[in-house]
């Protein structure tokens, strides 16, 4: 008995060290080619699909799923880790979880952040690494947004950039760049994106960049919601309790952060940051911008282009450990505030739908920056900028964060929409706002929009020649809707959503992005040798249109020597005009 007990300690020990050998071993085998590189290379596309296919295969914690499609054909995927393996998003939120999701890839040619996610999807599973946090977190990662920039890789693209050897492109399958297409949706990566971030319903999101510009000593700095479009008790959360936690994280880790590096005055030939520098404006075209629409507090990770590749890993993965960190300090807070937003945005009546930084107001930061200057160029003979990074600086510098807002529109109570607008009708259901079908053709009192000037960029811009300087008019008109139109009401957490891409006026409105294009062009039109007859007979029918055209004519000599134009002006005032010729097609009733 004795010799017996001996050899089942002397297995027992043994069985120990081999699990143990066994682990670390396992480990091993998860070193990436980042590790392997000396810090020098980044995964390619499948190489980081595998790896993240390895590791769910390795945890129970861990699942990579499919979920759904992008531009160059191949999926997009989903890696989420749930400390309980519960991976039923719905029990995830009653068992009174927070969700963050993360972002990479968008910008393949900026990888930082696929680098740093594997790395610390794999020491959370190895080295329990955040263990008592991630009992409150669940986290989801998009490993590659940009699949299409992924897999067009190269080593030149990134002119400016210090690493890694090889990356992606920014241009996705079809040369979108997708940090511009979150409102707009033209690429299937987007749609796919929308699937996903509803599916989650994220409470944190974080997209992991790059930045290009000045020079200056931060390895980091951060794109966060603008304060004042955020709004109501979300923005106190952000500026009281959150971005507070996080800059001071980067900071006990030796990483100080500053915003991100927007110069003031931006339109000078050389601006430098040391004269200021200005919030980025987070557009819903962005994905921050858009996050924010649905009450998601989102940040975009922008680590500076010239510090070496491993740095740069290093603070995206400092910035991720914070972030969860911050999740789960201020868990119920977070969730709290949250549903209170959802809640107040149903009963808001006014809605900014456009914004500009506000000039008189700012608050003073210290920024560490190197001194600049200029120099001779040796190509134009020009002077040119340049940074002495033997000079470093700490300066007091003004940072305008603060916006007011340029336009604002009443909510209505419902929108109602034509069924033949089905491409907004397909984006409002890509983003789970809720709507009714007319069951029968009905009459309405309502609000219609007529452009009356607008003006048009002259140079292409994600596929569109986007619109500005939009001057509308209102008139009060019965409007039959059809069985088969859509009434969107206007008392759901997506109102933001709703307002800011259907009123015309919104900064990145669906009327902005040409989707409305048809309307501004003429389908029928009169010719000028018969409607003569008949315009005589408008206007003697009508005396107040005869006296408003005499009027005119006294008034305006150029209009009075073209008789062409004098025509249109009585068409356009007659029942043949075009009805729906700079008529908005989607109407409001209030």
């Amino acid at each position: 008995m004795k010799h017996l007990s001996l050899l089942i300690i002397v297995f027992s020990l043994t069985s120990c060290i081999t699990k143990k050998e066994m682990s670390m071993t396992a480990y091993d085998d998860f070193k990436t080619r980042y590790e392997l590189s000396g810090h020098t290379e980044t995964a390619e596309y499948s190489e980081g699909i595998r790896y993240f296919e390895k590791l769910a295969t390795h945890f129970d914690e861990i699942q990579i799923k499919v979920m759904g499609e992008t531009d160059c054909g191949e999926p997009l995927h989903l890696v989420i880790y749930s400390a309980e393996k519960q991976f039923d998003i719905a029990k995830i939120k009653a068992s009174g979880k927070a969700i963050i999701l993360i972002n990479n890839g968008i910008h393949p040619g900026e990888p930082d952040g696929i680098d740093a996610s594997m790395l610390l999807l794999r020491d959370i599973g190895f080295k329990r690494l955040l263990q008592e946090e991630m009992k409150d977190v669940v986290l989801a990662v998009i490993p590659f947004y940009n699949v299409g920039g992924a897999i067009n890789r190269n080593s030149t693209s990134r002119t400016n950039q210090n690493g890694p050897k090889s990356y992606g492109f920014r241009g996705n399958g079809r040369n979108y760049d997708l940090n511009r297409d979150f409102i707009k949706s033209d690429t299937k990566n987007a749609e796919s994106f929308a699937g996903i971030f509803h599916y989650l319903d994220p409470d944190l999101f974080l997209d992991t960049h790059v930045s290009n510009g000045a020079d200056y000593q931060y390895t980091m700095t951060l794109v966060y919601p603008q304060k004042d479009k955020l709004g109501g008790v979300l923005k106190d959360f952000q500026e009281e309790t959150l971005l507070p936690y996080l800059f001071s994280h980067m900071e006990e880790n030796e990483d100080i952060m500053t915003p991100y590096v927007n110069m003031w005055g931006s339109h000078h030939r050389h601006p430098t940051p040391d004269k200021g520098i200005e919030q980025f404006p987070d557009y819903p075209r962005y994905s921050t911008g858009y996050t924010a629409l649905f009450h998601t507090i989102g940040f975009m990770t922008e680590t500076h282009m010239l510090k070496p590749y491993n740095q740069r890993v290093k603070s995206t993965l400092t910035f991720m450990k914070g972030m969860i960190t911050a999740c789960h300090l201020f868990k119920d807070q977070l969730l709290q505030t949250r549903q209170k937003a959802k809640e107040e945005v149903k009963k808001q009546s006014y809605f900014p739908v456009s914004w500009e930084v506000d000039p008189e107001k700012h608050q003073e930061i210290e920024f560490l920056g190197y001194e600049s200057g200029y120099k001779k160029s040796g190509i134009h003979n020009q002077d040119r900028l340049y940074y002495d990074r033997s000079k470093p600086i700490q300066k007091t510098i003004p940072f305008y964060d603060s916006y007011k807002t340029k336009d604002q529109v009443m909510k209505p109570e419902y929108y109602i929409i034509p069924r033949s607008w089905h491409n907004i009708i397909h984006r409002l259901d890509l983003n789970n706002i809720t709507y009714t079908r007319v069951d029968t053709e009905q009459e309405f009192e309502a609000t219609v929009y007529y452009i009356q000037d607008f003006e048009t960029s002259k140079s292409p811009y994600e596929g569109h020649y986007i619109h500005y300087n939009i001057q509308l008019e209102e008139r009060k008109e019965k409007i039959k809707a059809r069985k088969g139109d859509i009434m969107v009401p206007v008392n759901q957490a997506g109102n933001r959503y709703i307002i800011v891409t259907l009123d015309p006026l919104g900064e990145d409105s669906f009327f902005k992005w040409n989707f409305f294009d048809m309307i501004l062009q003429r389908k029928e039109y009169f010719s000028s040798y018969v409607f003569e007859d008949l315009a005589l007979e408008i206007l003697r029918q009508d005396p107040a249109l005869q006296e408003a055209l005499d009027k005119k004519i006294m008034e305006d000599e150029t209009f009075a020597n073209n008789p062409n134009a004098q025509l249109y002006f009585i068409y356009q005032h007659s029942e043949h005009a075009e009805k729906a010729y700079m008529r908005y097609p989607i109407f409001k009733i209030e």
